[in-house]
């Protein structure tokens, strides 16, 4: 049976941005209603950022356990390998899911959000049908707010199959591959293929630029490609993947592609895992209708989330880069509070972005080459963690990370912080206040940071910059 409903915000997506928006929207006072066919969580909780931190905590448990085999390692000695149990990592990888997601569930719940359970097709901009399980619903709403995400990118030449997967089949197998072989060594690849090597696969890279997380620059990613280098972890640069046969079964795949030299090669595996990027949702839900402007494939929109059609506004992934979490659910809160009658723009100084290597990256801000790109005269200083009490007593400082810090030469302005080491994503908060609120060298420098804690390197970096670091 059908019936119809009216509101005066209608979100589309449940995720990261999305369930923001709606419980910030229904704090406000305002009649709200969410739409989404899964879980609530969105790509990120669901299949994304908590399970894979899920798995990448798991993978380095039982690297860390398997290091006191051969030796009483920090005194402690493991008289046997650990065993692994893909199932059960899942399984416990899969409650911290439900946990969250009924979390977000509840929130959307204490805020009077009301949740439709469905896809939303348009008829125009502000009308849709949800088909429920307990049948059609038709919504009316006075502003909507596109929060679709995004999907992993399928290539042609590579069609998703039994054993030529995305991160999201990475993320469920329940049999540990002998052979991993990931087609893009970005982000989501490194972090998967490190955690299945971590777990005892063979992972090979087949990356089609001249280097690894190309976000980061090599200073940065050397410490990285170090412990690639360590682990027997082999990446072919320049290469081109070509096509893919997948053999069925248990049989793996075979993947062809060109070297740098433009030579055709071949490598088997028991998983082609493709990471080479995503791209936005924007069909199946009657965006056609909406009349709104694109930008590429993107939804334009300006620095209020605004699209071309009043009321219709757009957040997240789907208004293109940068793909992050975080950034969707500053969008969303945002939009939430202009539909309620506060004044906001979305121009945040900088967006920081973390991989979950090993060890980890954080960028916030300019690289010391874009600074110079723009035009802008720098002072770059950094500090070692291998200077730092509190990373040695947690072996986290002979990994060669650092903290680098890049600011204006003029004013002594901080325009970038950039770090590698163990830990280091706990950092980034700290290094986005740092800029968002205009410091300066000496205001980290002369800051008292607590010792013992890997955030003095921060302090110490600065004070680097200035050219009288105290610890080396």
């Amino acid at each position: 049976m059908s019936k119809s409903i009216s509101c005066q915000v209608l979100v589309v997506g449940a995720g990261p941005g999305g369930y923001v928006a709606a419980i910030r929207a229904g704090q406000l006072g305002l009649n709200t209603v969410i739409v989404e066919a899964e879980r609530a969580g969105g790509t990120c909780l669901v299949r994304g950022c908590i399970p894979s931190k899920a798995m990448i905590h798991a993978a380095t448990r039982f690297e860390e356990i398997n290091s006191h085999v051969d030796e009483a390692k920090l005194g402690i000695h493991v008289p046997q390998p650990a065993q692994l149990n893909m199932g059960k990592l899942v399984d416990w990888k899969d409650a911290i899911v439900s946990r969250l997601s009924g979390g977000v569930e509840a929130l959307l719940k204490k805020n009077k959000v009301t949740r439709i359970n469905g896809w939303a097709q348009f008829s125009d901009a502000k009308n849709c049908t949800v088909d429920t399980p307990d049948g059609a619903v038709s919504i009316a709403a006075e502003h909507v707010i596109l929060a679709t995400g995004s999907r992993a990118t399928e290539l042609s030449s590579l069609p998703f199959s039994e054993n030529v997967i995305s991160s999201t089949e990475a993320l469920e197998l329940r049999e540990l591959p002998n052979h991993l072989v990931v087609v893009g060594a970005g982000y989501i690849g490194l972090e998967l293929g490190i955690a299945y090597r971590k777990l005892g696969s063979k992972v090979t890279f087949i990356e089609g630029t001249d280097a690894i997380v190309p976000l980061f620059d090599q200073e940065l990613t050397a410490p990285v490609a170090k412990w690639l280098s360590q682990h027997d972890v082999e990446v072919t640069y320049s290469a081109r993947a070509q096509s893919v046969t997948d053999h069925g079964n248990s049989e793996g795949a075979t993947l062809t592609y060109t070297d740098k030299n433009g030579i055709e090669q071949t490598i088997h595996g028991d998983k082609i895992l493709v990471t080479t990027g995503r791209k936005p949702n924007t069909h199946g839900f009657g965006l056609e209708n909406m009349c709104l402007d694109m930008d590429g494939p993107c939804v334009k929109v300006d620095k209020q989330c605004r699209t071309a059609m009043k009321n219709v506004w757009a957040i997240g992934d789907i208004v293109g880069e940068p793909m992050l979490a975080h950034k969707a659910s500053a969008q969303g809160e945002m939009v939430a509070e202009i539909i309620s009658g506060l004044k906001r723009e979305f121009n945040p100084a900088v967006i920081p972005a973390v991989c979950f290597t090993e060890p980890e990256l954080v960028g916030v801000g300019l690289t010391p080459a874009l600074a110079q790109a723009q035009g802008i005269e720098t002072k770059v200083g950094k500090f070692p963690f291998a200077a730092i009490g509190k990373a040695l007593t947690m072996e986290a400082g002979q990994d060669g990370g650092f903290v680098r810090v890049t600011a204006r030469k003029d004013n002594h302005v901080i325009i970038g912080i950039h770090a590698v080491g163990a830990h280091v994503a706990e950092l980034s908060n700290q290094f986005a206040t740092a800029i968002e609120m205009g410091a300066r060298l000496e205001d980290l420098a002369n800051i008292i940071h607590v010792h013992p804690t890997l955030g003095e390197a921060t302090m110490e970096a600065a004070m680097a910059t200035l050219g009288h670091a105290i610890h080396i």
